[in-house]
């Protein structure tokens, strides 16, 4: 997270404005932002074509929350009209789509902030009054978005199926991965074949699977699992 402006306290949130084509979804989140900003007026638009309705009846909302997803737009162009329509209003975007590219291009946009669509109400309360009061507001995991790892470099770290295994162990499941052998692997580690066997065999226990083949395949569908969101990504990206 960082600040622009002079940070302020907010008491209150007076209005927002949910643009999401999903009624219970946007349901949910004006109730949880009821509960968090008392007297909150709220409006909703399940389309980008309704909510330039809603800000031309003269609705001014202290925050617009949109989704990119609408079903009158394709990719990020939704949220550049909007940008372009209404440059002043403060945008918070709310999307089940999350990369550090998207964040880098939202903000880069005019976005306020960024939010995942599974984050808590807790979370979301305290992002709404972050941007209210003028502060742009990024997800820790994407707050650094000039540095984008590759998924191979952070899927070990980051999936609960392969998080427990040793760095060394590590280091055999990517030499195992890209066929090498016990032999090759205990040369380029500098490691005696035995104790490359004893890794393996220890990390296949680890993992839960019974061969060097079933290890590969496991580390596969980890990264197909982490990236899959990638294309739609990029699909968003080029509009």
């Amino acid at each position: 997270m960082y600040t622009v402006g002079d940070p302020k306290t907010v008491d209150n949130v007076s209005s927002v404005l949910i643009v999401d084509d999903h009624p219970l979804y946007g349901d949910a989140l004006a109730a949880a932002l009821q509960l968090s900003f008392e007297n909150c007026r709220i409006e909703k638009a399940r389309t980008l074509k309704q909510t330039f309705e809603v800000l031309s009846s003269g609705f001014k909302p202290d925050l617009i929350m949109f989704d990119l997803k609408l079903p009158d737009v394709t990719g990020i162009s939704g949220f550049q009209q909007l940008r372009e329509r209404w440059p002043a209003a403060p945008v918070l975007v709310i999307s089940s789509l999350a990369s550090s590219e998207l964040v880098r291009s939202l903000i880069d946009h005019g976005a306020m902030g960024f939010l995942p669509k599974d984050a808590s109400a807790q979370t979301l309360k305290f992002v709404v009054g972050e941007i209210a009061a003028g502060r742009k507001y990024v997800p820790p995991e994407y707050s650094r978005v000039d540095e984008v790892p590759a998924p191979e470099s952070n899927v070990y770290q980051s999936s609960p199926e392969l998080s427990t295994l040793t760095p060394q162990q590590v280091r055999i499941l990517k030499l195992i991965c890209v066929g090498k052998s016990n032999k090759q692997i205990a040369y380029e580690l500098t490691l005696a074949e035995a104790t490359v066997k004893a890794h393996i065999t220890a990390l296949l226990r680890r993992l839960g699977v019974r061969n060097r083949t079933q290890a590969a395949v496991l580390v596969d569908s980890v990264l197909a699992r982490q990236t899959r969101h990638e294309p739609e990504v990029k699909t968003f990206l080029q509009h």
